[in-house]
């Protein structure tokens, strides 16, 4: 980019472009110099916008967190509409098919990143937290609408905190390692139909 030109919302075009570092080449490419190289602008840019490098990585992780609480919303708002397989097949896929694998590496990676976010509230590993948040409240909805029940040889209510787990610790790893290729519909939706068809109250709904 020329110099003296404005970008117009500097933070999303940075952002955009460091994610795409990211699905391309890794963590371990994701550099303030790889991030403006990628965006098409002055190497100074990043830095007038935020104190330093981390403080970038910070922003854009709550960021994509604040993509998965929009997620969330409409996920919950779908409850009691199509089935709960076809539903958490399609919201693992869209969770995980983004950068958000990706996002968890870099935040593996990175300890001062790490504890930034927890300092800005974000608990446990920032991301999957986050997105087994979302499972679990659609999960409840769909207990709710009494689509999901708890096993009738259960001693308590249905456990929807270790299924939210499951799903996602078995998502990310289904998604993971695959140089951003995604698994077949097919393949997630067997997982999920796995982990989800004891507390299914009727066929229809895991259909």
């Amino acid at each position: 980019m020329p110099t003296g030109v404005a970008i117009r919302d500097v933070s999303r075009q940075l952002f955009d472009a460091a994610e795409r570092v990211l699905l391309q080449y890794g963590p371990n490419a994701l550099t303030s110099r790889a991030v403006t190289a990628e965006a098409g602008c002055a190497k100074g840019v990043l830095h007038r916008h935020f104190a330093d490098f981390d403080a970038f990585l910070t922003e854009l992780v709550l960021d994509r967190i604040g993509r998965i609480r929009d997620q969330a919303a409409a996920l919950s708002a779908s409850a009691g509409t199509g089935t709960v397989v076809d539903n958490l097949t399609a919201a693992l896929t869209e969770l995980f098919k983004s950068v958000a694998v990706a996002i968890v590496g870099l935040v593996t990676a990175r300890d001062e990143l790490r504890a930034r976010l927890h300092r800005a509230g974000s608990t446990g590993v920032p991301v999957l937290a986050e997105a087994t948040v979302m499972i679990a409240s659609y999960l409840r909805a769909e207990h709710e609408r009494g689509r999901l029940v708890a096993d009738a040889e259960a001693d308590a209510g249905l456990d929807v905190d270790t299924l939210a787990l499951t799903l996602i610790g078995s998502g990310h790893l289904l998604f993971a390692g695959r140089g951003g290729v995604a698994p077949e519909v097919a393949d997630v939706r067997k997982v999920v139909r796995s982990v989800v068809s004891p507390a299914l109250a009727d066929a229809a709904a895991g259909q």
